[in-house]
């Protein structure tokens, strides 16, 4: 997902609205594992669903299936208003449901023993909440194409999948497979998740487009497109074989997307060498266009930005790198590795979707172009940090940190790199991630200490410092005769970063802690700097 840059400011107020914010009851029931949560393991969806362009409203069901973790009766099911649950079965029977804001209460029937696999099946209906700036705030996007054709799509990271769709929405459960099936009317092409396995014509002229999902998904991944959309596509040679690439414009776009889309292998190439094979062969990867900018919908990432290079035709950075990639392209598929493969369980750590994802934009710039355009991109990136508020957001209430978690959260991991200061072992770090997490949910934690034991350093000062705190760490400096002193300062307790440094123009390496430490026997006169591949300030006293 995208917070950047045309939008620094509307997020900024909301950052400072929430450094005070009471979270409520609500905020509880969406962001923590709830007892009506826990004790069952999601399976599998089939969500039926039928949307209506002309009245700008939807209908239809989702089976859930489930494996019994331990007995209980009530199970929590979310859908947001202005939709409305309208009945939950199993094996036939009703059953009571209670509705608790966001959250449906569900009171099984049927016994429910440790080990059984069950299903339920919920049935819904209404208008869903209409967004009003996509992808930042979620909902429904019902515009239409220049030639007066409908043009709908979803998008609901943040507030959630159940803003459209009945779930289990909290990320720490995800499905092991899923089905959606979507009727349409009959002008139009329904795109969602996966492949597509069939299409049926209905009666009264609508048609039904059934996509298929064979990997896990997480809920706000899901997604649900309609337009007069034409196909094309090609096989690219991975390294996991061949690789299913289908793209769906609207008409009149085909010939820019042609051209356009040509970045899609050099993304592939890049990514796989980076972060290894994409997650998900079996489904393979879409790019779809939609009204809005885009998003990372899992093997259907979603595309507006206007078949320019750039953001939107400008350069983040400042420094010209910018402008050698389309933006969405690049970045909503970089969170096919960091936020589809690898996803957080709770979005206090959206972090570690957002700063790996952002910090991909400098690894493609370093495979195609070299490391030096990686490396001036990144550092071009600060001109867009606020260090308004911590990265890490509050935990189970549905709260994500600092927006600073992609362009901070970039530096931090460039900083890191730095550290290790053997590229190769980087790589294989990042590819190990995406090997020993593959398609699982993670904490913070469970990042910060592979990275440490992978590099075989105790970076946890350096999370410490860029994640929970605003303040960036300063090197002050002094310099008396031929001897140079120096410290970190403006930093958390502990810290002892490591340092490339240099002396004359020779490279050094400093570990410098809280505590004054010196360096002897320098020539009389001598230039000092420090590497600025490193997010850091430098002051000599």
């Amino acid at each position: 997902m995208l917070k950047r840059f045309l939008f620094i400011l509307p997020f900024a107020f909301t950052a400072l609205a929430c450094n005070g914010q009471h979270f409520t009851h609500q905020d509880t029931l969406r962001g923590s594992i709830t007892p009506e949560r826990a004790w069952w393991d999601l399976n599998f969806y089939h969500l039926k669903i039928k949307v209506d362009p002309a009245t700008q409203s939807v209908q239809g069901s989702n089976v859930i299936r489930y494996k019994v973790l331990q007995p209980a009766q009530v199970m929590q099911i979310d859908l947001q208003p202005p939709l409305k649950l309208e009945k939950a079965t199993q094996n036939g029977r009703d059953l009571k449901v209670k509705t608790d804001g966001n959250a449906h209460l569900i009171t099984l029937l049927e016994k429910q023993n440790a080990g059984e696999i069950k299903e339920i099946e919920v049935f819904y209906s209404g208008k869903p909440k209409v967004s009003k700036n996509p992808p930042w705030s979620g909902g429904f996007t019902w515009q239409k194409d220049k030639n007066g054709n409908p043009f709908v799509a979803t998008s609901c990271q943040g507030e959630g999948a159940s803003l459209w769709w009945p779930c289990k929405d909290h990320m720490y459960d995800e499905p092991d497979s899923m089905q959606i099936s979507v009727t349409s009317p009959g002008n139009l092409t329904a795109v969602s998740n996966g492949r597509l396995r069939k299409t049926e014509t209905n009666k009264d002229g609508t048609r039904t487009f059934h996509w298929a999902v064979t990997n896990p998904i997480n809920n706000y991944g899901v997604n649900v497109n309609l337009g007069d959309y034409v196909t094309f596509g090609e096989k690219y040679q991975g390294e996991k074989g061949v690789l299913d690439c289908n793209y769906y414009v609207l008409r009149d776009n085909l010939e820019k997307a042609r051209e356009q889309f040509k970045q899609v292998p050099k993304m592939l190439q890049a990514f796989e060498h980076w972060f290894g094979p994409y997650p998900f062969y079996e489904d393979s990867y879409k790019l779809v266009e939609v009204p809005y900018l885009g998003m990372e919908h899992q093997s259907s990432v979603t595309y507006g930005n206007g078949y320019k290079n750039g953001y939107l035709g400008r350069d983040l950075s400042g420094t010209g790198w910018g402008l050698k990639f389309d933006f969405i392209i690049i970045h909503e598929s970089g969170h096919e590795w960091f936020a589809n493969n690898i996803t957080y369980k709770d979005i206090a750590d959206m972090w570690v979707h957002e700063s790996f994802t952002n910090y991909s934009e400098a690894l493609y710039l370093d495979y195609h172009f070299g490391k030096k355009a990686g490396d001036e991109y990144v550092i071009g990136l600060r001109r867009n940090i606020a260090n308004d508020r911590p990265i890490i957001g509050a935990y189970h209430v549905n709260h994500e940190g600092s927006g600073d978690m992609y362009n901070k959260g970039a530096n931090m991991l460039h900083t890191i790199r730095q550290i290790v200061n053997d590229d190769q072992k980087f790589r294989e770090i990042l590819r190990g991630l995406n090997q020993d997490f593959y398609h699982q949910t993670v904490t913070t934690k469970q990042i910060e200490n592979y990275l440490s034991q992978k590099t075989g350093l105790n970076l946890q000062s350096v999370f410490d410092q860029y994640l929970r705190e605003t303040k960036i760490p300063k090197l002050e400096y002094t310099v008396e005769k031929q001897k140079l002193k120096y410290r970190w300062t403006n930093c958390v307790a502990g810290f002892d970063m490591r340092l490339k440094c240099y002396v004359n123009g020779q490279s050094t390496w400093l570990t410098p802690t809280t505590e004054w430490q010196e360096m002897k026997n320098l020539p009389k006169k001598f230039t000092f700097k420090t590497d600025e591949n490193f997010y850091i300030t430098t002051t000599k006293i």
